[in-house]
C-alpha cells in the first residue's frame, strides 16, 4: 500500500441514531451533520428516508444544506418504494448516494426473508439497477455478510457490481466476525470476484464482541478502501466501529497501513462532545482517543518518562485530536478578541450571534469561578448548541432544603412566546423537588431511569455536568445540563429531556425493521 486514502462513511445519523434513546430531532441532526462536514467525512449517511416523515425531512434538509460539500447518502431496503423515497429525499444534493441492502446469510434467508438464493440475487440486482437509474453512486450491502457462505457472497457481489453498484459494503451486522476471519473474507472477494476492481470494497462492523475496530482495520489491511463508522462508536446494541479510533489508527500507524483519511483530526474531540451532548450517551473516561483519561498519566514512572520525552508514553498529542483538558486559558478580565481567538484555536466556528451568546455565558461563568478551562468553554459551546429548538425555557429556579425541613423547588418556565408559568413541588431532596416542579408545569409524568453527575474540570468551583435518562410514553429520552450549581445543572438536564419528550409526543418510533 502506498499512501492510499480511506473513504470515511459516517452513519452516526442513521445507524448511530438507532441506539435506544439516542433519537435526534431534525435540528439536532442538522447540527451533527454540520459538525461531520467540518470534520471532513467523505460520506454522511443521513438517515432511512422511508422509516418516518421525520427521517425523510432530516435527510432532505441535510441534502440541501450540505450536499455540495460532501456526499449525502440515504438508506433503502431492496424495495422499489424505499429506493424511490430515498431519491426523493436526496435529489436536491449535488453529491448523492443511494445505499441499498438485502440480507444474504442462510439464517436470514430462511427465517426472515423466506427467500432462496436465486430470489435474493434477482431482487438485489433489480434494486441496484433502479437506484443506479437515479444516481451514479450506488452502494450495495449484503446484510449479515460475515455469516454468509463465501461462494454465494461472491455471486451476489459480482452481479450487483454488474448492475451498477460502485461500492460493495461487507457488513458484520451482528458483530460475529474475528479479525483473521474478516481479513480472509475481504481477501477472498478480491481474489474470486472477477469485476471487484470496478467497485470500492467497504466494511461495516458492529461491536458485539468488542472487535468492530479490529475487524475494520483487518478489512483495510486486506484491501477495503471504505470504512463505515460512527462518532463515539454509537449504535445499536454494543455499537459500531468508532470513527475516531479508525481515523487515529490510520494516522498514527501510517507506517504499517500505508493509508490515511482526509479527516481534520483536531475536530474529533469537539465532535465527540457534541454527539454526546445531543444524544445523552456519555463517553467513558477511559475511551480511546476522546475519553477524559485518554491523555492522563497517573503512574509515577509514566510521569517521569513524559517529563523526559513525551513519546515514551504518548503515541498521539492531545492537540492532534482537539482534546479539551484542564489547560488554564482565560479569566473574567479576558476580552472579546482573546476569547474569539481561543474559541477558533479550539476548533469551533461560530457565527456572530452564537459567539455573542457564548461570550456572555463565559463572562457569567467567570464571575462564578476564578479560573476557566478549555473544558468549561467546550461545555458553554455545547450548551448553546443543544438549546436550539427547545420549546420550554428556564426563567428562574429556587430551591430550599436542609435538615428538618421539606425540600421545595419553585420554578418559572416559558413555553415559546407565551406568558411564563410558575409552579412548585416538594420531594425527597432538592433535585427530586426540581424534577417534580418541571413535570407539573410541562404536564408530563416521567420515570427517572438514570442520573449521573461528574466534574468537567478541576477545583471546588468546577462546573458540573449532569446527565439524565427518563422514560415517558413508552420512549426514552436523554438530557444533559451544565452549571457550577449541581441543582441548576440537574434542572437543565431534566428540562432538556422533557423538551425532547414534548417534541416527540404524537410521533411514533420510526419503524426500522432491518439494519445493515
Amino acid at each position: 500500500m502506498s499512501g492510499e486514502q480511506i473513504t470515511i462513511f459516517d452513519t452516526t445519523l442513521r445507524d448511530g441514531e438507532q441506539s435506544p434513546g439516542c433519537s435526534m430531532n431534525t435540528n439536532e441532526k442538522l447540527e451533527v451533520a454540520g459538525a461531520l462536514v467540518e470534520l471532513g467525512v467523505d460520506v454522511i449517511e443521513a438517515g432511512f428516508p422511508i422509516a418516518s416523515p421525520g427521517d425523510f425531512e432530516a435527510v432532505q434538509l441535510i441534502a440541501r444544506e450540505f450536499g455540495s460539500r460532501t456526499t449525502i447518502c440515504g438508506l433503502a431496503r431492496c424495495r422499489n418504494e424505499d429506493i424511490d423515497r430515498a431519491w426523493e429525499a436526496l435529489k436536491d444534493a449535488e453529491q448523492t448516494r443511494i445505499h441499498v441492502f438485502l440480507a444474504t446469510s442462510s439464517i436470514h434467508r430462511e427465517h426472515k426473508l423466506k427467500m432462496d438464493k436465486s430470489e435474493i440475487v434477482q431482487q438485489a440486482v433489480e434494486s441496484v439497477k433502479r437506484a443506479a437509474g437515479y444516481c451514479s453512486d450506488v452502494e450495495f450491502s449484503p446484510e449479515d455478510a460475515a455469516r454468509t457462505e463465501l461462494d454465494f457472497l461472491c455471486e451476489v457481489i459480482e452481479k450487483t457490481i454488474d448492475a451498477g453498484a460502485t461500492t460493495v459494503n461487507i457488513p458484520d451486522t451482528v458483530g460475529y466476525a474475528t479479525p483473521s476471519q474478516f481479513y480472509n473474507c475481504i481477501a477472498h472477494l478480491k481474489k474470486n470476484v472477477p469485476n471487484i476492481h470496478k467497485a470500492v470494497i467497504s466494511t461495516h462492523c458492529h461491536n458485539d464482541l468488542g472487535l468492530a475496530v479490529a475487524n475494520s482495520m483487518a478489512a483495510v489491511e486486506a484491501g477495503a478502501r471504505q470504512v463505515e463508522c460512527t462518532i463515539n462508536g454509537l449504535g445499536e446494541r454494543a455499537g459500531n466501529a468508532a470513527l475516531e479510533e479508525i481515523v487515529m489508527t490510520l494516522r498514527t500507524r501510517s507506517d504499517y497501513y500505508g493509508c490515511d483519511t482526509r479527516i481534520n483530526t483536531k475536530r474529533l474531540f469537539p465532535t465527540s462532545r457534541l454527539v454526546s451532548t445531543i444524544t445523552g450517551m456519555q463517553v467513558q473516561r477511559n475511551k480511546a482517543i476522546v475519553g477524559q483519561n485518554a491523555f492522563a498519566h497517573e503512574a509515577g514512572i509514566h510521569q517521569h518518562g513524559m517529563l523526559q520525552e513525551r513519546t515514551t508514553y504518548e503515541i498521539m498529542r492531545p492537540q492532534d485530536v482537539g482534546f479539551s483538558g484542564t489547560n488554564l486559558v482565560l479569566g473574567k478580565h479576558s476580552g472579546r478578541h482573546a476569547f474569539r481567538d481561543h474559541i477558533i484555536a479550539m476548533g469551533y466556528k461560530l457565527d456572530d450571534e452564537y459567539f455573542e451568546q457564548i461570550f456572555a455565558d463565559f463572562i457569567a461563568l467567570a464571575d462564578k469561578k476564578k479560573d476557566v478551562y478549555d473544558a468549561d468553554i467546550a461545555a458553554l459551546v455545547e450548551k448553546r448548541i443543544g438549546d436550539t429548538g427547545d420549546a420550554w425555557k428556564m426563567i428562574s429556579l429556587h430551591t430550599s432544603a436542609g435538615t428538618g425541613s421539606i425540600p421545595t423547588a419553585t420554578i418559572e418556565l416559558q413555553y415559546k412566546d407565551q406568558e411564563p408559568q410558575r409552579d412548585a413541588a416538594t420531594g425527597d431532596g432538592p433535585v427530586d423537588a426540581v424534577f417534580g416542579a418541571l413535570e407539573r408545569i410541562i404536564g408530563i409524568s416521567a420515570r427517572l431511569r438514570d442520573y449521573q453527575v461528574r466534574s468537567i474540570s478541576v477545583g471546588k468551583d468546577a462546573q458540573g455536568e449532569v446527565t439524565v435518562e427518563i422514560e415517558t410514553g413508552g420512549r426514552t429520552y436523554f438530557g444533559k445540563g451544565f452549571s457550577t450549581d449541581i441543582i441548576e445543572a440537574s434542572a437543565a438536564a431534566y428540562l432538556k429531556a422533557l423538551n425532547k419528550a414534548v417534541a416527540g409526543a404524537g410521533q411514533p418510533t420510526p419503524a426500522r425493521p432491518e439494519t445493515v
